[in-house]
Parts: structure tokens; C-alpha cells; sequence
């Protein structure tokens, strides 16, 4: 058995995710003892494209991160969408809240780093360690611990906090077994994904073709979503799709098939042939739109893919799941500083508003995009002549990747700001 010492801490925090890394990173650095459990061990793979906006660059700096090239990052300028043989490359905005470029790094590169970043600040991280379940107070039914099995002999141990949080992304077992259920009313996603050696592996563009398409019942049927490649600058290229849950009408779609009928109709240049692929097809689930609630309650805060963090626009995840882990981290430690327990609970009930002011304007415009995007009218019209308007798609690329001036900014940001302002944050 692990000694108290060892096994309670101030903070659990259940996946080592970048949600997870994030959260205790920023809680360790003022000095809260943090317990990180991860059920694998680093290295160790996800699906994902490994494509980073500037929101998520921004995390890494707060995080003490070099982000330079030197460092083993591909710095990229921005976005290049194809549609109907045609392509409009366009530019991350330049703005004073975030960086202008976006970077590239493997996951499983990309999540050591980011968990070695908060070991360096004293977070200690569990390997291995597979949580099974919470422990409740049976007076209260609030959260005051977890556990799990430990190492390759699944060694059981208790681990105790008098807060934690779930971190432990889409299947997020331990919101589950404390009743927190996802909201049917919210979009979901899918994402697949391989890897090919190819000449366009440094790509200084991430690019996304518009054109992916049902062919089941011999009629093209366009699809709520695009395939990506994205260049990881040694030798190889990540390329995969990612489709809303409104492309499945007429039953479940085999999305590997799907992404190996679409690599064999890429150019000929870009090298996507069986023989070029280095790893197999791999999906997950996308989850969307806040989409599981309530972020906190019963000393149990959801991060990241646990709270559906995933953006309905765009199918980013990354940059919401570090900032929803530092926001968490901001709560706990003004929540932990509080002198009475009524205290503390005020601060914490704070973190699910929190969140909707922050992102529940741009995900409902995002809901309402998925809604107006499964219309094959409408998908059909954008991808034939959206690129034939360059002004209107710079509009909305800024509006789908949410990045703005906060604050002043041009015409662009304030246009939307103010709709993001006025939709519901549900």
C-alpha cells in the first residue's frame, strides 16, 4: 500500500491529457500539492491531428514552453482551404491577444512535454495508474478521492483529495459513475487519421479539402466536414477527416474506408499511397459544444474532452482543453484560499458560468453552423463558390477559429465580438 503522504494531495487531477497537464501545471505552480494519474504510460499515442492554432501556442507560452523551431516545433502561417480544384490560403489574423502563427507536434510528443512541464513545477504524476471509480462521502455524496490500480500488477490503491477533476476525455468514465451524462442536444464528431511519408511535409499551410462525400447509394452526398493534411516537418504528413454527426443520415458511415477512398483521389504528388502509410487509421470521438453538465459539482470539476470542450466550428480541442484547465486551476486556488466551506463552494460554483461566458456565445454560433452546414443546398453552394469570395471567407475563418481582438480591433473583431456577446450561452 502507498503511505498518506504519497496517496492525498490537495488537488486529484484524473488524465494527463493537455487538459490535464494544464490544470495541474497551473495549480502546482503556486504551491497546491497535485496528484496527476494518467492510466498509460509517456510515451504513448492519441488521435488527433496535431495541428495548433494560435489560441493553443498561447497556452504553451503561459506554460513556460519554447515554442521555437529550434525546439522541434513546425511553425505554420495559417489555413489553406481546397474546394472544387481551387485553393485560398488564409493567414492567422495578427492580433495583440495571440500569437500569429500556429505550430505542429506530434501527440505523443506534444502530451510528455506538456506532463514533464508540470512534473518540473512539483506535480506528481502516476503512471499507469487506471482509476476504477470515485470515493464518496456517504454523508454529503460529494467526491473526496478516487481508485485505482496501479502498474502492470493493477495494484489497488485510494488516492484522496478534497477536490478533483476529470480529465479523462471523451469516455470520461469517472464524470459517468458521478452521474454526469451527456447532453443529447449537442453536436458530436468523429475524427480519423494516419500518417504518410510525403514531399509536403513541411507545409508552412494547414490545409483542409472541403470536398469529402457519401457515395453509398451511388449519388454524391457532400459531408459536415473536411479531410486535412496537415505537415509535421520530418518526412511525414498527418492526414485524416473529420466529420459532424449530421453527415450520417442513412446509417454509420466506415469512416477508415471513407479516409482511404479520399487519400487514393488526393494529387498524385502529395504520396498518399498504401505503400507511403508509416501508421495505421485511428478515430475518436469529438465531443462538442459544452455537451456534458454540470461542469462542477460535488467537489468534481470537468476539463477539456470530459466537459466537451471540442469546438462544433472547427473540431479544435487542444486550445479549449488547456484553457478550460487553466481556468479550473484559477477556481481551485481562489476556492482553496477561502476560509469557510461556504466560501470555498461559492468560488467553485463560479467555474460553470465561467465557462459559458467564455466560450458559449462562439459554440452556440458554432451549433448553429453544424445545423446550417447539414444542409446539402447549402454545403453544395460553399463549396462550389465560397473561395470565390475571399473578403467574406477571411469573415468567417476568423469567426470559426475564434480568434479576435477582445477588446477595439477592426470591423471583423467587433462584428464578432458582438455576435458572440448576443448568442445564448447555454
Amino acid at each position: 500500500m502507498t503511505g498518506p503522504c504519497e496517496s492525498s494531495a490537495d488537488v486529484i487531477v484524473v488524465g494527463a491529457g493537455p487538459a490535464g497537464s494544464t490544470t495541474a501545471y497551473h495549480l502546482a505552480r503556486t504551491g497546491l500539492d497535485v496528484l496527476l494519474l494518467e492510466k498509460a504510460a509517456f510515451p504513448r499515442e492519441k488521435v488527433c491531428g496535431d495541428g495548433l492554432t494560435p489560441r493553443a501556442v498561447k497556452q504553451l507560452v503561459d506554460m513556460g514552453i519554447d515554442v521555437s523551431e529550434s525546439a522541434g516545433w513546425l511553425h505554420n502561417k495559417g489555413l489553406r482551404i481546397v474546394s472544387g480544384g481551387s485553393g485560398l490560403e488564409l493567414d492567422w489574423p495578427e492580433l495583440a491577444a495571440f500569437p500569429d502563427f500556429g505550430a505542429v507536434r506530434r501527440r505523443a510528443d506534444f502530451d510528455e512535454l506538456l506532463v514533464r512541464q508540470g512534473q518540473s513545477v512539483g506535480v506528481r504524476l502516476f503512471e499507469q495508474a487506471n482509476v476504477s471509480g470515485p470515493v464518496l462521502d456517504s454523508r454529503t455524496g460529494r467526491i473526496t478521492g478516487v481508485t485505482a490500480r496501479l502498474g502492470d500488477e493493477k495494484r489497488p490503491v485510494t488516492f484522496t483529495a478534497p477536490l478533483v477533476v476529470a480529465a479523462d476525455g471523451n469516455s470520461t468514465r469517472l464524470s459517468l459513475s458521478m452521474g454526469r451524462h451527456r447532453r443529447q442536444d449537442r453536436p458530436m464528431g468523429v475524427a480519423y487519421r494516419t500518417y504518410f511519408t510525403s514531399p509536403r511535409h513541411d507545409d508552412r499551410y494547414l490545409e483542409a479539402w472541403m470536398d469529402l462525400s457519401d457515395h453509398r447509394d451511388g449519388k454524391r452526398r457532400l459531408l459536415s466536414g473536411y479531410g486535412w493534411v496537415f505537415g509535421m516537418g520530418d518526412g511525414t504528413s498527418n492526414v485524416g477527416l473529420g466529420v459532424l454527426d449530421t453527415s450520417t443520415a442513412g446509417g454509420e458511415l466506415d469512416w477508415r474506408e471513407l479516409l482511404r477512398t479520399w487519400c487514393a483521389g488526393m494529387p498524385a504528388e502529395y504520396g498518399f499511397t498504401p505503400a507511403n502509410m508509416t501508421m495505421p487509421i485511428r478515430g475518436a470521438a469529438l465531443p462538442m459544444a459544452l455537451n456534458r453538465q454540470p461542469h462542477y459539482a460535488d467537489g468534481l470539476l470537468l476539463v477539456g474532452d470530459a466537459a466537451g470542450m471540442v469546438s462544433p466550428s472547427t473540431g479544435e480541442g487542444i486550445a479549449y482543453a488547456m484553457e478550460s484547465g487553466r481556468i479550473a486551476a484559477d477556481v481551485i486556488v481562489q476556492a482553496l484560499a477561502r476560509i469557510t466551506p461556504a466560501g470555498r463552494e461559492r468560488a467553485l460554483q463560479s467555474y460553470p458560468r465561467i465557462l459559458r461566458d467564455s466560450y458559449g456565445g462562439h459554440f452556440t454560433l458554432g451549433r448553429s453552423f453544424v445545423r446550417v452546414m447539414g444542409n446539402q443546398r447549402v454545403l453544395k453552394l460553399g463549396a462550389d463558390h465560397g473561395l470565390a469570395h475571399p473578403t467574406l471567407m477571411k469573415f468567417v475563418f476568423k469567426l470559426m477559429v475564434n480568434l479576435s481582438e477582445p477588446r477595439a480591433g477592426d470591423a471583423a473583431d467587433r462584428i464578432i465580438n458582438a455576435l458572440t456577446r448576443l448568442a445564448p450561452r447555454s
